[in-house]
């Protein structure tokens, strides 16, 4: 019932193009999903449109404290992270809930980008996916940058989504910064490859790039 109201507020907003990206999906074993953050819709988004699988996502622990976003959150059973303690309960829970048929979303800018341009990377996503030992699936939105604009207009938003190749981070023991940082460029380069060159942001030089660091399933 939820999965169905959620639907349909969605596609009342917004036109979804998936290009492919939800057949991809179901094609897939559960995993990492690192996506770009542009605003509150993609993970309800996400959710909505791939049922009957089951995706959910982390979120601050702050979230909790609206009331419909703590009924939405707990109902699908997302990951709360609370960024002023050390992440390795969260690790663990990802790691159970992939073992439990979850697609995990992940943002690894860590914030919302205002334009819709991929922003920096942060380093968590490449300790989270060593730690849970997952593969991770990178995925890129655009279109909804402009859902506000369109909102007061009463225009439904184009919002388009793709998906690239799964892969797995190899790396024998514990990388150190600097190996970390190649890591996340390319796992980041991965995610800019399948956005519009203008929304590339400072991975437009890293989207075609060779990959030492992915290993990629498919």
């Amino acid at each position: 019932m939820v999965n169905a109201i959620l639907k349909s507020i969605v596609n009342t907003l917004c036109r979804i193009d998936s290009s492919d990206f939800f057949e991809i999906l179901s094609k897939s074993k559960p995993m990492l999903i690192a996506v770009n953050h542009i605003n509150f819709l993609e993970v309800p988004i996400l959710v909505a449109q791939s049922y009957p699988l089951y995706v959910t996502g982390m979120a601050k622990t702050e979230t909790w404290k609206n009331p419909f976003f703590a009924f939405l959150f707990n109902t699908y059973q997302a990951i709360p992270i609370d960024r002023n303690k050390a992440f390795r309960g969260a690790f663990n829970q990802v790691r159970k809930a992939v073992d439990d048929g979850f697609f995990v979303a992940v943002f690894p800018e860590g914030t919302r980008s205002i334009n819709g341009v991929l922003g920096q990377g942060k380093a968590g996503i490449i300790h989270l996916a060593f730690h849970a030992d997952v593969p991770v699936l990178p995925v890129v939105h655009y279109g909804g940058e402009n859902i506000w604009k369109n909102i007061r207009q009463l225009r439904r938003t184009p919002f388009y989504f793709k998906a690239g190749r799964p892969f797995k981070i190899k790396f024998q023991g514990m990388p150190q910064k600097e190996a970390r940082e190649e890591m996340l460029g390319e796992v980041m380069g991965q995610m800019a490859r399948l956005l519009p060159v203008e929304m590339r942001g400072p991975y437009a030089g890293r989207a075609e790039q060779e990959c030492k660091y992915l290993e990629f399933l498919e």
